[in-house]
């Protein structure tokens, strides 16, 4: 069982805090400037949190469970929970693939005590948001089975290689779950599988919620607001550590490019991932990528072999993954004392309401906070390390 008596876990078990002097009006008596400053804080707070040195399941494969239930109704957030849901994972989901190039998703839905399937692991964004967007005319009935949509995402997950990392995500908004048999088993076989679960609450802490994700080495968080909500959702586009068994092996993949006969037109054909297809894109077409051991025509990339069942990338793919495995090193605070006039990256000047600037232990380049969270959030890269060729030789090196 989970340990519970963890000491001041909760805020109202550390005492008497006056948490209101932390925020603070500006010149025109506005809080906006006080509270993005306190949101840019934990989000750093959370880069330091960061250990080097860790592996990391590049090749994720992550099931979204989603709450379909009567809870998602309701208007806490506007318009609905479920609306407000739908337009946060069309953002989610394409930032994932556009951090996690080769790596794949499918969607699950709970509701009426059933799990249902609606999109398959793929690593194609567009599939999944279509199918997401339909989401707005169900009907939203019942009470959610968590065991159930459980089963049905390790059902698929427990079939992949042993170097695959398995994740689910739940968001769940109901404050029960109806389930079949005793959900102790389901998470004791997800545990025994390697599969990391990761939980939204929208609207209170569940204790079998919070069981599945210690038990799980996942996390486990309930929103603010909409906003909070982002945040939390957005943290799992990094990938996490990778689970114990988890294993190191070599991967053959496939680097296709279009085939182009010169003097002669080349013959319209249809491309392997549109050829059960009656959707739009299934049309005879020219170009595409072909599979460099079976010859098999694609229409995007990265997508895996519905033939020979090679892994096709693209370079930038395999660039994209690269930098989770060596970031941007953490940016030293500290006092702001005059040692740079302008941030070096966005050139903004310093002024007295600067207290904290943020200097790169390589280059020794002053950022300031915007940056700092932008270099490691969105660049992965220092601007001041990439253009000093000799920062970049010892890199090589």
């Amino acid at each position: 069982m989970v340990d519970e008596e963890d000491a001041k876990e909760y805020r109202w078990e550390t005492g008497y805090e006056k948490t209101w002097e932390a925020i603070k009006e500006d010149d025109e008596g506005f809080l906006e400037a006080s509270v993005t400053d306190i949101i840019q804080r934990a989000k750093r707070k959370r880069q330091a949190q960061k250990l080097p040195n860790t592996k990391l399941g590049m090749m994720r494969h992550l099931y979204l469970l989603l709450d379909c239930s009567d809870s998602m109704s309701n208007q806490d957030l506007k318009p609905t929970r479920l609306y407000c849901t739908l337009k946060l994972l069309e953002l989610f989901i394409e930032e994932f693939f556009d951090q996690n190039p080769i790596s794949q998703l499918g969607v699950i839905i709970m509701q009426n005590k059933r799990a249902d399937k609606i999109s398959e692991l793929t690593g194609n964004p567009r599939k999944h948001i279509k199918a997401i967007t339909t989401l707005n005319r169900t009907s939203l009935i019942g009470e959610p089975s968590l065991q159930n949509g459980l089963n049905v995402a390790l059902k698929s997950l427990k079939l992949l290689p042993s170097h695959a990392s398995r994740e689910v995500l739940v968001i769940i908004g109901s404050l029960t779950t109806c389930d079949p048999t005793d959900i102790n088993t389901t998470i004791d076989a997800l545990k025994v599988e390697g599969v990391r679960c990761s939980i939204i609450g929208l609207a209170a802490e569940v204790h079998i919620c919070k069981q599945l994700a210690a038990e799980t080495n996942g996390t486990y968080s309930v929103i603010l607001d909409d906003s909070h909500y982002k945040d939390l959702l957005f943290q799992h586009i990094e990938p996490p550590p990778a689970a114990v068994c988890l294993d190191s092996s070599l991967i053959k993949m496939g680097f296709p490019h279009q085939m182009v006969t010169e003097g002669t037109d080349e013959p319209l054909t249809m491309c392997m991932c549109h050829v059960d297809s009656v959707e739009e894109g299934s049309k005879l077409t020219t170009g595409g990528y072909y599979c460099p051991q079976c010859c098999s025509k694609y229409c995007e990339l990265p997508v895996e072999c519905r033939v020979c069942g090679l892994t096709l990338v693209s370079a930038p793919h395999l660039a994209r993954s690269y930098h989770h495995l060596f970031p941007a090193p953490s940016f030293k605070e500290t006092d702001y004392n005059n040692q740079s006039l302008i941030c070096y990256s966005c050139q903004k000047s310093f002024t007295d309401l600067d207290k904290h600037v943020y200097q790169c232990p390589k280059c020794e380049r002053t950022f300031c906070i915007d940056c700092d969270i932008f270099i490691h959030d969105v660049l992965h890269t220092c601007p001041g390390c990439a253009t000093n060729p000799a920062i970049l030789q010892s890199n090589s090196d």
